[in-house]
């Protein structure tokens, strides 16, 4: 079902929206969380290690797709706020060329420079035919996990996150079942947990194209809408590319991170793996309701609707801040039976350094939180090259502190976990003091 978010009481109505995607993102974290989990538990540290640096890689590649994906959203909802379902068809059409055509060529460059990238990630000797060995699997996914965040990015911006959410959980409950099947009765390895989750993430992919073109065949281009104007190729790129940039940036400074973590060997790399689930997991809900808020946003804007966007700041604020709080205060306090959930009680070194991980960034979720809801918010405003500059300085800071705090030997590996929430601080104050300094004219440019 869709929903308008231009109507109705505001916090309701983000909640009820951002919920479902929240549980949708969940399950889809599942995919690789499933991985971790079965591999840490049946085929030991070294697998869990190559497994969890496999999942670096593949989340940036995973923020390229999305990033375009969401750019292309902000268009789908402004022009469903706007009821122009003519120039909401041809944004459809040309937007679908463009990122699949991206995500071919991406596909086949991952498969011709694996070796090289491995290379750049420091991947240990002890590792590196494992790993080598899940992501050559792994990497026929990238289609399927194209689709699916396409189409699940258009039902999103029309106000439904109630179907991506469902056929997330069945190609999640799918994909735990397989991977049972694969590593523990087949006994197939890495390979075969890779194989269980490229499997049930063309279910979710093909699932989701089929039943939005079915379900829903106002939205299928026709003829008049299938050709590349360049005005709307131009706004597509505009919001898509810079969002893509945003979110690649993000989380490649991650990945030269992960390079960093695998040179304090094995030990470091299976908490650094474990931890990483559990962050994820720790502050998914308000990076949803971040993107719920960038939907509220550029639907609001389509209608016109200033005083609305004035009072969805006020209330998402609020919202993010108290439940970022309060997820910081369990992650803190249950860091290391959250840790064992991963890890066998027996590898106390691993457990440790996990630990030191989850009670640094646990403490400081609301630093995170409040910039999801900054990135939507410059993304809706027509402004995705400001989420670029505070993805720049939240993980240039990061990456840099990480480097030089590290190679101290009083912080050692600790200087790469304090690095993380110093940089989410900076890029909130950036992006805060921005919006002080122009918020009247933000708002006059959206309804000139």
């Amino acid at each position: 079902m869709n929903q308008d978010l231009t109507k109705g009481p505001i916090a309701r109505t983000l909640l009820l929206f951002a919920l479902p995607m929240t549980l949708g993102n969940m399950l889809q974290q599942l995919y690789n969380v499933a991985d971790t989990l079965i591999v840490g538990r049946f085929l030991g540290p070294d697998a869990l290690a190559a497994v969890g640096s496999a999942y670096t890689l593949m989340t940036f590649l995973t923020s390229i797709f999305l990033g375009l994906c969401m750019g292309s959203g902000a268009i789908f909802s402004i022009r469903y706020g706007a009821k122009d379902e003519d120039a909401l068809k041809s944004s459809i059409f040309v937007s679908f060329a463009l990122i699949a055509a991206i995500t071919c060529g991406i596909n086949t460059l991952v498969f011709l420079f694996i070796d090289p990238i491995m290379a750049f990630l420091q991947v240990p000797d002890t590792v590196y035919g494992m790993m080598r060995s899940y992501l050559w699997v792994i990497f026929t996914g990238l289609v399927a996990t194209f689709l699916y965040n396409y189409f699940a990015s258009l039902l999103r911006a029309l106000g439904n996150s109630v179907a991506p959410l469902l056929f997330l959980a069945v190609s999640a409950i799918l994909n735990i079942v397989l991977d049972l099947v694969f590593v523990v009765v087949f006994h197939w390895g890495v390979e075969g947990a890779a194989g269980a989750t490229v499997f049930s993430q063309y279910v979710s992919g093909i699932g989701i194209a089929l039943y939005t073109l079915g379900r829903f065949p106002r939205l299928r281009p026709e003829r008049r809408h299938r050709k590349f104007s360049r005005r709307i190729l131009g706004e597509i790129a505009q919001f898509s590319v810079l969002t893509c940039v945003q979110q690649s940036v993000m989380n490649f400074g991650i990945l030269m991170v992960q390079g960093l973590v695998n040179s304090f060997g094995t030990a470091v790399m299976a908490a650094f793996a474990a931890g990483v689930k559990i962050d994820s997991f720790a502050y998914m809900p308000v990076q949803d309701f971040g993107n719920a808020f960038s939907t509220f946003v550029a639907q609001n804007y389509g209608a016109k609707k200033e005083e609305r966007i004035r009072r969805g700041i006020r209330v998402a604020g609020s919202v993010a801040i108290g439940f970022s709080l309060a997820i910081s205060a369990l992650v803190f306090i249950f860091a290391r039976p959250l840790m064992m959930i991963f890890v066998e009680g027996t590898e106390t070194e691993i457990i440790s350094i996990g630990v030191g991980y989850l009670r640094v960034e646990g403490a400081f979720y609301c630093g995170i939180g409040c910039l999801f809801l900054l990135y939507g918010f410059y993304r809706a405003v027509r402004k995705p090259g400001m989420s670029v500059v505070l993805t720049v300085i939240s993980l240039g800071t990061r990456v840099a502190l990480a480097y030089l705090l590290s190679a101290i030997p009083a912080f050692g590996v600790h200087g790469i976990w304090w690095s993380v929430p110093i940089g989410w601080f900076l890029a909130d104050a950036a992006g805060l003091i921005y919006y002080r300094l122009r918020r009247k004219s933000l708002m006059e440019a959206l309804f000139s």
